[in-house]
């Protein structure tokens, strides 16, 4: 697992044949120390507690392993968990396929919609891996001035929607199992969930999978497509609540979404150069402070 955290393993039950699960075996390496060691391990029990709590309420919209099983061996932590690929969802990494995109989008509305108004009890209080609470050092290392002095502002304006829902945190190609067709999409890594706007877990996927110009040219139409998935999903598991207004106020913190997440990279990896859409979307939030 990342940065030697532990191991999966794919584990064969013994009393039913061609049956299998997935064991996440977390240990902390000795060398682990300082804020970035805290928060991986706090990671790690978020997923559990979202495993144990949430993930029962997720339906085929958006589709998760199923919980097993927890248990510990001496220092090891364990996960078990539904084997995706023995279900069906076997394939990995090919979301920029266009039909494949789209059910990675449609997953993501509709995880958004099973979770709007909640608060993430027991999760992180705000999602994803990037958010600015727990990336201080990359804050600090930030050459771009502007977007350093904009992060606390984009930060507040983000945590603040009126409807806020649970974000995956980690919405990358990687994580999103397909079927053998490409057009249905099961998710796992649930590390650095925690509420917020769905914009992040949405400019996070666009950024992985739209590559050169690509985002210029397909990131409207698919912004669109993603909201049509999200307002029918609200409307089903949600009818109190105001698809308009949510589509409203949610396309308006879109590009502070893209602003906060290269704020991020901008620290992190400082010689990371924004392309001319996103460098259009940073201006746009920087002038909406």
């Amino acid at each position: 697992m990342w940065a030697g955290y532990g191991q999966l393993y794919r584990a064969k039950w013994m009393e039913v044949p061609g049956a299998s699960f997935i064991i996440k075996a977390i240990e902390a390496p000795p060398s682990g120390e300082g804020h970035s060691h805290s928060r991986k391990l706090r990671s790690y029990e978020v997923e559990r507690r979202w495993y144990r709590s949430f993930a029962p309420r997720c339906d085929d919209g958006c589709r998760v392993p199923k919980f097993i099983a927890e248990g510990t061996q001496g220092a090891r932590k364990l996960l078990a968990l539904e084997d995706l690929d023995a279900s069906g969802f076997g394939r990995r990494g090919r979301c920029s396929e266009p039909n494949t995109t789209k059910a990675c989008l449609d997953w993501l509305a509709h995880f958004h919609a099973t979770f709007a108004t909640e608060r993430p009890k027991g999760l992180w209080p705000v999602g994803t891996y990037w958010h600015l609470a727990t990336r201080p050092e990359e804050h600090k290392t930030m050459r771009d001035k502007s977007l350093r002095d904009a992060a606390q502002a984009l930060d507040a304006r983000l945590s603040a929607t009126s409807f806020p829902t649970f974000v995956h945190g980690d919405a990358k190609p990687d994580n999103f199992c397909l079927n053998h067709r490409g057009d249905a999409v099961a998710t796992v890594d649930f590390q650095y969930i925690g509420g917020g706007c769905g914009m992040k877990d949405v400019v996070y996927f666009f950024d992985c999978v739209l590559e050169g110009g690509k985002l210029e040219t397909q990131a409207p139409k698919l912004l669109d497509h993603y909201f049509s998935s999200l307002r029918k999903a609200i409307a089903v598991k949600h009818p109190e609540v105001d698809g308009e207004a949510l589509e409203h106020e949610w396309r308006a913190l879109y590009p502070l979404a893209w602003a906060d997440f290269y704020r991020f990279l901008a620290g992190w990896a400082p010689g990371v150069r924004a392309g001319g859409y996103v460098q259009e979307m940073i201006g746009v939030a920087v002038r909406a402070l």
